[in-house]
């Protein structure tokens, strides 16, 4: 049985269908509705529109691509497209069942006819791209490139972009979550003599400097370029990594941009700080191509602690809360919970990775 990284893969993608269908995963309560009585009502329902359709069929049909790659890698080559739609579709039918007790969502027969159609769309990709000989290349391609031991790094490289994506207070300023949690815990602590314990500031947080909005987003574009070193051997093909690196994170956080703030503000957040920032990431990826594996490791995790505890240490604009509230309200609730829980958390997860990375012994480096 071969090693892929198609099967976490696929296991997190699941997790954030669950999220992204849930939220807010406040308000549950029975409503006194059979909650299977949307599996008979008339096709389609009064309400949906193209996006829906889209997002239905978009959403679900990575995870039919994910679920047969992982099978077929995994020597499961019979029935893989059965069984991997079928997951589909029983994950889609708790999502909607689980709906029926949350007054902010709707459970729909149409949106479980979707989400299946696309998981089944997604798995009949992953089948014709393995008959065509595809999957063996990306197998050759990644033998080339990566070291044998990378599919933490991948999975994690792959979940980035995706992260991206989420509206972030400083660009590339992934894990800022100090502020939120605080005030969370202050909403759960109400009225409690916990709430005395905890360690709250004193003063307000003060803005970052242009300076500090410099460094956060350099460290937080220089993070994925020595992830990558970190299972990448070849100069020239870390070369190459760094430049896509780039070119992935400038390109979804213009499309983030878009999406919250509409199409003509695509590049606002382009200003000065951060532009000199991308240009030093790239700089200082340049600079670290020859690095040892071993050696860009413990440069990435001292990137990651300073990146985070500069970006914790600085507040959220009240321009940025506002769009927070059109992601949270509005028609991306559908991404909320992938986008902003892989935001809050890949910084985290790369660091425990990296940790576990430099602590281990390794042949070479």
């Amino acid at each position: 049985m071969s090693k892929t990284s198609a099967w976490p893969l696929a296991l997190i993608y699941t997790a954030l269908i669950v999220f992204a269908s849930l939220f807010p995963f406040d308000g549950w309560r029975a409503q006194g509705i059979d909650p299977l009585v949307f599996l008979l009502a008339p096709l389609p329902p009064p309400y949906w529109t193209g996006f829906d359709i889209a997002t239905n069929v978009v959403g679900y049909a990575p995870l039919g691509f994910l679920l047969v790659l992982a099978m077929l890698r995994s020597g499961w080559g019979r029935g893989a497209v059965l069984l991997a739609t079928l997951v589909g579709m029983l994950l889609s039918l708790v999502m909607e069942f689980l709906q029926i007790y949350l007054p902010r969502r709707v459970p729909s027969n149409l949106d479980l006819l979707l989400n299946a159609a696309g998981t089944l769309a997604g798995a009949l990709s992953a089948a014709l791209l393995e008959r065509l000989g595809a999957i063996d290349r990306w197998s050759d391609f990644k033998g080339r490139w990566f070291v044998q031991d990378a599919s933490g790094a991948i999975v994690l490289l792959a979940l980035w972009p995706l992260a991206l994506l989420f509206p972030a207070a400083v660009p590339f300023g992934l894990g800022q979550v100090l502020e939120r949690l605080e005030a969370a815990l202050i909403e759960v602590l109400a009225d409690t003599p916990f709430l005395d314990w905890l360690p709250l500031r004193e003063a307000a947080l003060d803005p970052l400097s242009p300076s500090g909005e410099l460094l956060c987003v350099t460290l937080g574009l220089l993070a994925p370029c020595l992830l990558g070193y970190c299972v990448i051997r070849h100069v020239g093909r870390r070369a190459l990594f760094a430049l896509g690196v780039v070119a992935v994170g400038v390109t979804l956080t213009a499309l983030s941009a878009a999406l919250s703030w509409g199409p003509v503000h695509a590049w606002e957040w382009m200003g000065l700080p951060t532009r000199v920032g991308v240009w030093g990431a790239l700089a200082l990826a340049v600079m670290l191509l020859a690095l040892p594996r071993r050696a860009c490791a413990a440069v990435l995790l001292v990137a990651l602690v300073w990146h985070l505890a500069l970006l914790n240490q600085a507040p959220t604009s009240a321009y940025f809360a506002q769009t927070l509230q059109i992601w949270e309200q509005g028609r991306f609730i559908r991404f909320y919970g992938l986008g902003q829980w892989l935001g809050w958390l890949w910084p985290y997860a790369t660091l425990i990775y990296v940790v576990f990375r430099v602590s281990r012994k390794e042949g070479s480096s």
